[in-house]
C-alpha cells in the first residue's frame, strides 16, 4: 500500500515519511510513536558525541588513569605463558601478575617526593643504591614524569 513514492505501509511494518505519518497511524499510537522518535534521537546524539559525561578526577586533583600492571623502574611485565596443571592432567592457562606495591621515595634531584609503582624487586633495587635518584639513573628512567 503507498500513499506517496516516500511512504510504504506493509506487512513487515511502516517505513514512513514525515508528512504523512498521522494517516497511517491511530491517533492513541501518535504520542508513543513521537516517544520513540524522541528517544532514538535523544540516544543516538549520546551516540555521536553530544553529550559527554564529566570527567572524574581524585581526591588528590589529579586525574586518575588505567596503568598496565608493570614496574616504573625494571618495566617487569606479567607472566602469560604459566600454565596450571591439574590432577586431571588437564593444561589450563594463568596469568602470573607482578607484585607491584605504590611507594613514595624522596627525590634529592628533585627535591620532592615521588610516587612509584615498583615490583618488590625493583624496592630492593633501589634499597640496594641507596637512592631512587641513582637506580633511575641507571635504569633511565625520567623521575618529572611522577
Amino acid at each position: 500500500m503507498w500513499c506517496h513514492s516516500q511512504c510504504a505501509v506493509g506487512k513487515n511494518g511502516i517505513d514512513l515519511n514525515e508528512s504523512c505519518y498521522s494517516q497511517h497511524v491511530p491517533p492513541s499510537l501518535l504520542s508513543v510513536y513521537n516517544i520513540i522518535c524522541h528517544f532514538t534521537t535523544f540516544s543516538s546524539s549520546i551516540i555521536v558525541g553530544l553529550y559527554t559525561q564529566p570527567q572524574r578526577t581524585s581526591s588528590r586533583g589529579n586525574n586518575m588513569e588505567m596503568r598496565a600492571r608493570v614496574c616504573d623502574l625494571l618495566g617487569k611485565t606479567p607472566n602469560r605463558q604459566a600454565r596450571v596443571v591439574t590432577f586431571s592432567h588437564k593444561r589450563i592457562k594463568k596469568v602470573q601478575h607482578v607484585n607491584l606495591q605504590s611507594k613514595r621515595f624522596f627525590s634529592e634531584q628533585l627535591n620532592r617526593n615521588v610516587r612509584l609503582r615498583l615490583s618488590t624487586k625493583g624496592i630492593k633495587t633501589v634499597n640496594k643504591m641507596g637512592s631512587i635518584d641513582a637506580a633511575a639513573k641507571k635504569f633511565d628512567v625520567d623521575l618529572t614524569k611522577y
